[in-house]
């Protein structure tokens, strides 16, 4: 599996209480919002207090799990992913989303990493790439690694305990938590 290259975004595996539920907003994504929002795509919020997509190198909430709204006709939709340029009646939109720092997600790197990698952080990559016919994001954990006192997005905490993966893989599935958190203090890497 780690040899193919196969993003599927950011995944929850566990939370070390055994609690790994998504949140729900109420109108967490603006109405016509122009950009998809896939599941398990990183997520920010911006000042308006609406979900926007993650870039590289920025603080974020979490991944993206699922949307429910009321379209202009009056239909109920429910997706995994935001249709980007969707118009909702005012009120109506609820989107789910995984905050919890303590979540530990896996995630394909974008190459090769090693078991020195552990306790090291990276940022993710391609985190606007995803199928809108699937609705799942192809996010990637960079594998530029940020260095001893540096803080990126995410925290390498293990290897995922996947049939064929094995730490310098092609393309490594590790687990991560996240390190560069939108409401949470900064804390370095080891």
């Amino acid at each position: 599996m780690s040899t193919i290259n196969a993003p599927f975004g950011m995944r929850p595996a566990f939370h070390p209480s055994g609690l790994d539920r998504a949140q729900a907003l109420a109108g967490g994504i603006a109405s016509a919002y122009n950009t998809d929002i896939l599941k398990g795509q990183p997520v920010k919020m911006d000042t308006s207090g609406s979900f926007v997509v993650t870039v590289a190198c920025d603080a974020f909430l979490g991944a993206f799990a699922g949307v429910e709204w009321t379209d202009t006709t009056g239909r109920r939709r429910i997706s995994n992913y935001w249709p980007a340029n969707t118009a909702y009646q005012a009120g109506s939109c609820i989107a789910y989303f995984y905050q919890d720092t303590q979540i530990v997600y896996e995630i394909q790197a974008d190459g090769a990493l090693t078991q020195a990698s552990v306790g090291d952080e990276a940022n993710l990559s391609n985190t606007t790439a995803g199928s809108n016919v699937t609705g799942l994001s192809q996010c990637t954990l960079s594998t530029t690694l940020a260095g001893s006192g540096v803080n990126a997005q995410m925290r390498i905490v293990d290897l995922a305990p996947l049939v064929d993966n094995a730490w310098g893989d092609t393309y490594t599935v590790v687990r991560a938590t996240i390190s560069k958190s939108q409401y949470q203090a900064v804390s370095n890497a080891i």
